[in-house]
């Protein structure tokens, strides 16, 4: 395939992985009994993705607590009363507060790829979580003895460890979550924070070639979760000028569900450089109707006419289920969504001659 097409990680739990999740949670499921559900479950979503003829596949992040809080698996120093996500239907994510340093990670992403990557046959990539999402564990009114500045050393050097782990694992391509950009313009209008965010991600950023850049990306969507989002009211206006003055070689960007994608497309065109890959969302996870190959193609069709085709790879809006409490859309539904993608994309290019 000549236009290249990504996911963005997540698939829905195995209703089978989610049942052992609770039994193990509540005593009646040994430690080994739920390892081999999540070997199952990773060696089924792998079987599956490949079958969709993806031709970059994940594990579905299928062991992950959820897509920001693995690196927190194991930590005894935090506390539960941390920043609290508001959803538009009303429900919230809360993060954890870092109550003492120092603050290191507890599970590096590697680790998950380098046990699913046996199972696999195709190129796989490894979704990471920003530096900046990480920093809102720190409290704003300090921690005796380790100071912000502190933290955030310690957070930079874990963050670029996470993807060192993931290449050294075999990845692909590694992919930083950066949902909490959009966010951060509904916290704070000014666009300060977002531009910290970025600043923040640049260090990490920083400390990888020119070489290794063009392998990592960032993702941006306005947070999917039970079907509703967090910020999909902010304009993309707001962001894009910030997100493309980050150090990465690969943007992956929500469109399929956006109001106005010519108009995000042509803003995209003027700010991003020459040498970005721009892979624009062509599927709304948040939607239960799977789209057909012939809207995936339409959709490709409208970003090359904005875009340089060169320059452009498909993805999804966001992952299909980035809590491992979120089974709103079925997983058999979240394979058939990326079959279009994979077909669509490849109706594109043969369009376009490419």
């Amino acid at each position: 395939m000549s236009i290249p097409t990504e996911p963005i990680g997540s698939i829905p739990r195995s209703p089978e992985l989610l049942q052992s999740i609770q039994a193990h949670a509540a005593g009646r499921v040994s430690a080994a009994e739920l390892e081999t559900a999540y070997e199952d479950a990773v060696r089924d979503t792998l079987r599956r993705f490949e079958s969709t003829g993806s031709p970059v596949i994940t594990d579905g992040e299928q062991r992950k607590s959820s897509f920001a809080t693995y690196p927190l698996e194991g930590l005894t120093n935090l506390a539960p009363d941390g920043a609290v996500i508001p959803f538009k239907d009303g429900h919230t994510r809360q993060l954890p507060r870092l109550a003492q340093g120092p603050f290191r990670y507890g599970k590096f992403a590697g680790e998950y790829l380098q046990r699913a990557k046996p199972l696999a046959t195709r190129p796989m990539k490894q979704a990471v979580i920003s530096a900046s999402a990480l920093s809102l564990l720190y409290p704003a009114d300090g921690i005796a003895g380790y100071s912000r500045e502190a933290f955030v050393e310690d957070l930079i050097n874990e963050a670029v460890s996470d993807i060192v782990s993931a290449f050294y694992a075999g990845a692909e391509t590694v992919q930083i979550d950066f949902t909490e950009g959009r966010l951060s313009l509904k916290l704070d209008p000014s666009g300060g924070l977002l531009r910290s965010f970025v600043d923040l991600n640049n260090r990490v950023l920083d400390r990888f070639n020119d070489t290794e850049r063009a392998r990592i990306g960032v993702h941006v969507c306005p947070g999917g979760d039970h079907d509703s989002t967090h910020s999909a009211d902010v304009d993309y206006a707001g962001l894009l000028p910030s997100l493309f003055a980050m150090h990465a070689g690969r943007f992956y960007l929500q469109l399929a569900s956006e109001a106005d994608r010519p108009r995000v497309l042509r803003m995209i065109a003027e700010l991003a450089d020459k040498s970005h890959k721009i892979f624009v969302g062509v599927i709304d996870p948040i939607s239960p109707r799977v789209e057909t190959a012939e809207e995936v193609r339409d959709r490709v069709l409208e970003a090359a006419s904005i875009l340089a085709p060169e320059r452009l790879g498909t993805t999804d809006d966001c992952g299909f289920s980035p809590f491992t409490d979120d089974t709103s859309t079925a997983r058999d539904i979240a394979f058939a969504k990326i079959r279009a993608r994979v077909e669509g994309t490849a109706l594109a290019a043969a369009e376009l001659g490419l």
